[in-house]
């Protein structure tokens, strides 16, 4: 895998056309599993290339973990799972040390969270407590118990699901565990035909079980840091800041979005360029990603009932001016 750093250099065009392959044929397989709404997998590829969590939100159902799993056996991934409830602990999550009798000494037992990706699943019937444990995960790629610092697995890529907060038993995400994910994306109920051809499909077994890895984790980590290298002009930059500044002045936004957002909707706009075959983002890349990546983010003000984080997100892109 190429060295990332100041003189890492930009993106080649081998390297572009490698991830386009990579991508290309991730898609295709977790595809073929999984019957989700056109688009849907772009996004969440977008998601996996800058490196981003992401959250899934929508009804029971509908396929949120079947997508997981897709997504991990696509990628020959080490995948955990999580199932959040309520009495579920932060050491459940991260891991303990543990006293062994044997040898005298306490040894540290790695949670579920020690994993390529983690599908943390109905992440909002957690506890607050538990929640805000995996912070330190999704941000630093590292966890900290009883003052030791344990690296994570590379790739690392959290996948969380959650109910409407609306259903019995949930707890609503803190803005600051919200703020950690890349993207919140929904799934919605399939078309009557491509459910039909799910009930077809699955009468003999769970599809994702046949999926091949179309690659490994050293495929993924060479496309991310192709991704990384994507060139981005000071303009862009600028563009991406005025549109942060937007949302915060909007009078119907009661937090706008953070200095974190806009770090992660420059990284999404350059792995969307990369999948796109190029080697420099554009503004369209950043105007197709702004919604997904910063509308989760935006807390409406308490009187703008019927307002959300993405229609402002959508204002702002109408009022600034692409440079």
């Amino acid at each position: 895998m190429t060295s990332v750093g100041p003189d890492a250099g930009r993106v080649q065009p081998d390297e572009v056309a490698a991830a386009v392959r990579f991508a290309a044929a991730l898609k295709a397989a977790v595809g073929d599993a999984v019957e989700v709404r056109d688009g849907l997998l772009d996004e969440l590829l977008v998601c996996i290339l800058a490196e981003g969590h992401i959250l899934i939100e929508d009804l029971p159902g509908v396929g949120k973990t079947t997508l997981a799993r897709a997504l991990a056996r696509g990628v020959g991934l080490e995948l955990s799972r999580i199932q959040c409830t309520a009495d579920l602990l932060p050491a459940d999550v991260v891991g303990a040390n543990i006293y062994n009798r044997r040898d005298e000494r306490f040894e540290f037992r790695p949670g579920p969270v020690f994993a390529n990706v983690v599908l943390v699943d109905e992440i909002n019937r957690a506890s607050p407590k538990t929640q805000s444990g995996l912070l330190e995960c999704m941000q630093e790629r590292r966890v900290t118990v009883d003052l030791h610092t344990h690296e994570l697995a590379r790739p690392f890529v959290v996948l969380a699901t959650q109910n409407p907060v609306e259903f019995e038993g949930t707890y609503p995400l803190p803005e600051a565990q919200v703020d950690r994910f890349m993207a919140r994306v929904t799934l919605g109920y399939p078309s009557p035909a491509a459910e039909a051809e799910m009930l077809r499909g699955h009468e003999s077994g769970d599809r994702t079980d046949a999926i091949r890895a179309v690659g490994g984790p050293g495929d993924l980590l060479d496309a991310q840091d192709a991704a990384r290298r994507v060139h981005t002009s000071d303009a862009l930059r600028r563009y991406v800041v005025d549109l942060l500044g937007a949302t915060r002045s909007d009078p119907r936004a009661e937090l706008g979005a953070s200095p974190r957002s806009g770090l992660m909707l420059l990284r999404a706009a350059k792995a969307r360029a990369l999948l796109c075959g190029r080697d420099h983002a554009l503004p369209d890349d950043v105007q197709a990603l702004a919604p997904l990546v910063l509308g989760h983010r935006i807390v409406p003000a308490a009187e703008a009932l019927e307002t959300t984080g993405e229609a402002i997100v959508t204002d702002a892109l109408a009022a600034v001016p692409a440079l």
